[in-house]
């Protein structure tokens, strides 16, 4: 079964996302189940994994209700207030819902001093008895902090989101590489390829741009601790849902038939651990 392990849904709002700004407002509008399945279809996705674009526990909430609606939706990686000393009774109530598979906090918005908060860290440190994985979504300024606090989670389930968003309209590879290098040697984590057309220059990438960047992650990693992620709908400001898993299937084109259904697949379902009573294909 083939997995798109990170996309997003929202009602889009000003105020509440922000983050998109002049150079993104394409996507100023909002984005459903229904615009994604024609595309899941047409490449030959079975499944997905939603991702939280808000820091809010009413997104979650939403998250795992469309994930009710919609088969395909095979999990849910959600916002819970990590921080907040009453975190685990929240928990409790959003895991009651079996589509949750994991929790993520922007830590790019965050300084690097965030990520050595006790309380922080107290609230990752119960994602395991929940049976919940971490996605770590930073910038690659941060990966030196980032390889400290995975160290401080040796049994935690984590991903790195978007390779850790390398300077790629840069075609900047050090000290990026280095650090990646150094991250992958923690066997716990593993890394989407996805969030890159948005780091490159969003009118000029080409597939040459990239292949650096995807080759470092393959010998850093292994295709069993890499997933494909097309992080629709961010993805379209610079590339089409199609154009995004074309070209990720042609850097990959060298690997056997094994490797490639394993990034494909078999990683995200793995890692999250996804139902397979729920991946089908689309219709």
């Amino acid at each position: 079964m083939r997995v798109d392990a990170h996309q997003h849904f929202w009602h889009y709002t000003k105020e509440e996302f922000g983050w998109i700004d002049d150079s993104m407002a394409a996507i100023r509008r909002d984005y459903l189940p229904t615009d994604l399945a024609p595309l899941l279809h047409a490449s030959g996705i079975d499944a997905t994994v939603v991702v939280q674009a808000r820091q809010s526990i009413e997104e979650t909430d939403w998250l795992l209700d469309l994930s009710r609606e919609s088969n395909w939706i095979a999990g849910v990686v959600g916002w819970v207030p990590l921080t907040d000393p009453d975190v685990e009774k929240t928990l409790q109530r959003v895991t009651a819902n079996p589509s949750l598979k994991g929790v993520r906090h922007i830590l790019q918005g965050e300084s690097d001093a965030y990520m050595h908060r006790e309380d922080f860290n107290a609230g990752i440190g119960l994602l395991r008895q929940f049976n919940l994985t971490y996605d770590l979504v930073i910038q690659e300024r941060q990966l030196p902090a980032a390889i400290a606090f995975v160290d401080r989670h040796p049994g935690q389930p984590i991903v790195l989101d978007h390779l850790a968003k390398p300077l790629i309209a840069a075609q900047d590879l050090e000290p990026w590489r280095a650090n990646i290098r150094e991250l992958a040697q923690r066997p716990h984590l593993c890394c989407k390829l996805s969030g890159m057309v948005t780091e490159a220059n969003f009118k000029h990438w080409t597939i040459d741009h990239l292949r650096p960047y995807v080759d470092t992650v393959l010998e850093a990693f292994g295709p069993r601790r890499l997933m494909f992620g097309s992080d629709w709908p961010v993805c379209t400001v610079a590339a089409s849902y199609g154009r995004w898993h074309s070209t990720v299937a042609t850097l990959l084109a060298e690997l056997s038939r094994d490797e490639q259904a394993t990034i494909f697949g078999n990683t995200a379902i793995n890692f999250y651990g996804l139902d397979d009573a729920r991946i089908g294909p689309q219709s």
